[in-house]
């Protein structure tokens, strides 16, 4: 049977765990340096090694589909093991590990190109070695968080984080492509390797106690992954807020795979205008979790991200209309950046309340039920938008992908958390070994009168 082992100091008790600013907060800082770092080196390889694969190593168009289809099938398959696993053991280890396992494996293509030995099928390997360890990491990491700040607050770091990492994704494909152009692409990969090296010691740097582990006492790894997924369909809010996560990442999904084609080939956008769009969309996320904070002070968290996720598809509709032509370019520009700041105040504030509510010992793999759901998403709507933008074109399968980002609007309509006007309670520490057990399944501090809000709902 799994039971939580109390740690014997949970949180700090100073005033970094008070109120003082988080940017006072030293294990804070140090995490949020190497996440951030890692997220930038990310960038650099994802502008990177398309580069390389297509002009160094003269790769088909089937064989780049098959490199992206690689980098994005560890999440799917392994989101659920690496959550399991950061619930068992030390999630620094975990974070520190999964780094050092990504700069070694990176570190063989610009070595092997220096040798002049680089081949496609080496470059496959290292993309899926890369994105194992990354997940790896990636559970780790976002489920270390509610050990480092106190719950109340979870919703000011996470946007903080949320505002940096939109900045630090367009620093690192600006700095990506600079790389590219002045090393050559194999080369570049050199300032991922870095930003590896970074995360890993900012993570060694941190000095909170974790919170006590998951004791297994035997049980199989496929235990605990059942027991993270009834945990999460168990409670209303979670199993909820999961499935705003996948259905608008699927959403979204299917309209990324079809919007530069569109942008450059339709619209006749330039590259360096497509490159300022997409600066002004970052600009946006990270005013969107900036913002996240006081908006739903001012409005509440439910009905906030109500209004959020319903106005993401109307930002469609200058893409619809749209032709080619300057005015068109800054109203599309304009419309993706209210987009990504509508999904980072959304995501920052879904994130939030799915941390504090979640007991320490299911952290990691609430996050990895969510994690899988919307990695699962991506690869399958890909497909279906090529194969519809093949069958039907472009247009009418953009104006499906705009439909379907009502679907996350009606999951949160339909809950009585579109009502919730305050963050909730974190759920009561654990007085000594116990099973983790749900959540109270009683209804969130919502607005309104609703009957009993249990779903029967899967997870995301």
């Amino acid at each position: 049977m799994t039971r939580q082992v109390p740690a014997a100091a949970p949180r700090f008790t100073g005033p970094e765990s008070a109120g003082a600013s988080l940017w006072r907060h030293r294990d804070f800082r140090r995490y949020l340096a190497g996440q951030t770092a890692s997220v930038a080196g990310s960038s650099i390889s994802s502008m990177a090694i398309p580069v390389l694969a297509v002009l160094e190593l003269d790769a088909s168009t089937a064989q780049v589909a098959w490199l992206m289809f690689l980098g994005q099938l560890p999440p799917a398959l392994l989101a659920l093991h690496a959550g399991a696993l950061a619930d068992r053991h030390a999630k620094r280890r975990q974070m520190i590990i999964g780094d050092l396992v990504c700069a070694a494996a990176l570190a063989t293509v610009p070595a092997a190109s220096a040798m002049d030995v680089l081949t496609l099928s080496q470059l496959m390997a290292v993309v899926a070695v890369q994105g194992a360890a990354g997940v790896l990491h990636d559970a780790a990491a976002i489920s270390l968080l509610p050990s480092l700040v106190d719950r109340s607050r979870i919703q000011r770091s996470n946007s903080r984080i949320g505002a940096l990492y939109a900045v630090a994704a367009t620093g690192g494909s600006n700095l990506g492509a600079a790389l590219t152009a002045l090393l050559g692409p194999a080369r570049a990969l050199l300032g991922d390797v870095g930003s590896f090296l970074i995360s890993a010691w900012c993570t060694a740097r941190i000095r909170a106690r974790e919170p006590g582990r998951v004791r297994t006492d035997g049980r199989r790894l496929r235990a605990d992954i059942g027991e993270g997924l009834r945990y999460v369909h168990a409670d209303h809010r979670l199993s909820v807020l999961t499935w705003v996560n996948a259905t608008m990442s699927f959403a979204l999904a299917v309209l990324n795979t079809l919007w530069a084609l569109y942008l450059l080939r339709v619209l006749e956008m330039s590259a360096t205008v497509f490159g300022v769009v997409l600066g002004l969309g970052a600009l946006g996320a990270a005013a969107g979790a900036l913002f996240a904070p006081a908006l739903a002070r001012r409005f509440g968290p439910g009905p906030m991200m109500l209004a959020a996720l319903a106005m993401t598809p109307l930002t469609q509709i200058p893409l619809l209309l749209a032709s080619p032509g300057l005015g068109w370019e800054i109203t599309i520009g304009a419309a993706l950046f209210l987009q990504l700041g509508c999904a980072g105040a959304a995501g920052t504030t879904q994130r939030s309340i799915r941390q504090i509510i979640t007991v320490e010992g299911m952290q990691a793999r609430m996050q990895a039920v969510s994690t899988w759901l919307t990695s699962g998403a991506r690869p399958v709507a890909a497909l279906l938008a090529g194969a519809l933008g093949t069958w039907v074109g472009m247009w009418p399968t953009l104006i499906g992908g705009t439909f379907l980002l009502m679907v996350p609007v009606a999951v949160l309509a339909c809950s009585p958390l579109r009502g919730l006007r305050q963050m909730p309670d974190p759920p009561p520490s654990p007085a000594g070994p116990t099973e983790p057990s749900p959540p109270s399944l009683g209804p969130a501090r919502t607005g309104d009168s609703c009957p009993d809000p249990s779903l029967d709902g899967g997870a995301a």
